[in-house]
């Protein structure tokens, strides 16, 4: 389905979301809040997206000024989690560690409105959190270990290529293929959000010690966010875990 979608039927597909019993045996805290949109206006990155950017570079740089990256409760947690599947984060970061360590530096990417927001709360209320265009999906989002065969339709020196995950890892899938590799670390170019998209998928990422109420009050500041990005917005949430199921 593609177009402007009704509450409902955003309800509906993420009813057909799953997170595999074999990731849950890995992580048993693993937490997703999905959060899905539609009826968006499309944009390039603008002055909300802006002060909301600046906002977070400046809040990792206050996080971090008295010691590293890693040290960052949850941020530790996602490098336990990776090493779990076989990754090495200090090579493979997770899109936390990434965003902080960049924000607190460089400073964040411009990319557009959307890509932006997330990228931004993602560092305001530390906890990965990733955007996908919701048009561009197959099917329903499933958190399952990879097989090795799935393909993962990136870019690779500046060029389209089709990857596919280690045989284990953690990965993020829809009917087509991988829309994320290793948990949160990094997204396929096949669903990535652009200044054109208008439904998006969000999935929200928690780990112990980010509490269930943190992650929702993250999915909380989110759907703020994107309620003004348009008179007609609709959205819809739901909690994942290994024994719970939520609905906003």
């Amino acid at each position: 389905m593609t177009g402007a979608r009704t509450a409902a039927e955003l309800e509906a597909y993420l009813d057909g979301a799953r997170i595999a019993p074999e990731v849950s045996t890995l992580r048993p805290d693993y937490r997703a809040l999905l959060v899905a949109a539609s009826g968006i206006t499309a944009g390039e990155s603008d002055a909300a997206s802006e002060e909301a950017l600046a906002r977070a570079e400046a809040a990792a740089a206050s996080a971090l000024a008295g010691g590293a990256v890693e040290d960052v409760p949850h941020v530790r947690a996602w490098r336990e989690a990776y090493r779990a599947f076989g990754a090495k984060p200090q090579r493979t970061r997770n899109s936390l560690e990434a965003l902080m360590r960049r924000a607190a530096s460089a400073g964040l990417p411009r990319v557009n409105r959307l890509t932006d927001l997330y990228n931004a709360l993602s560092v305001l209320h530390q906890v990965p959190l990733g955007g996908e265009d919701l048009d561009a999906y197959a099917g329903p989002p499933r958190l399952l270990r990879a097989t090795g065969e799935e393909p993962f339709d990136t870019v690779a020196e500046g060029r389209p290529v089709v990857e596919h995950p280690e045989p284990g890892e953690v990965v993020w899938c829809d009917d087509e293929g991988v829309t994320c590799r290793r948990w949160n670390w990094r997204q396929g170019r096949r669903t990535q959000l652009t200044a054109d998209t208008t439904s998006a998928l969000f999935i929200l990422d928690a780990l112990e010690p980010l509490t269930d109420q943190a992650l929702l009050a993250a999915g909380e500041d989110l759907l703020d966010h994107l309620r003004r990005l348009g008179p007609d917005v609709r959205t819809a949430t739901r909690l994942l875990g290994p024994t719970t199921s939520h609905r906003g």
